[in-house]
C-alpha cells in the first residue's frame, strides 16, 4: 500500500475523525475507503449480482413510452 499525506482544515479533521469514530475505523481506512467508493470505476459485486433480480420490471418503453419513438424532448437523463 502506499502512504498519502493530505492537508486538511481542523474543522474538516474534526469531521473525519468523527465519521471515522462512527463506523468505528481508524481515520486512515475511513479516508481508503471513501476514495476507493468515490473513485470506483465499475460497479459493486453486490449490484451486478442484482441483474435480472426482479423479472416483471418494467423496460424503458413501459416505463416512458416516448423514449423509444424518436421524440426530441426525450433524452435518458431527462427526469420522468
Amino acid at each position: 500500500m502506499t502512504q498519502v499525506t493530505i492537508y486538511l482544515g481542523d474543522a474538516a479533521e474534526r469531521r473525519v475523525r468523527a465519521a471515522a469514530r462512527k463506523s468505528r475505523v481508524s481515520v486512515s481506512r475511513w479516508v481508503a475507503e471513501l476514495v476507493e467508493s468515490r473513485t470506483r470505476t465499475d460497479w459493486p459485486p453486490e449490484a451486478r449480482q442484482l441483474a435480472g433480480a426482479w423479472p416483471d420490471f418494467p423496460n424503458l418503453q413501459e416505463i416512458h413510452p416516448c423514449a423509444l419513438k424518436g421524440h426530441k424532448s426525450f433524452a435518458l437523463d431527462h427526469p420522468l
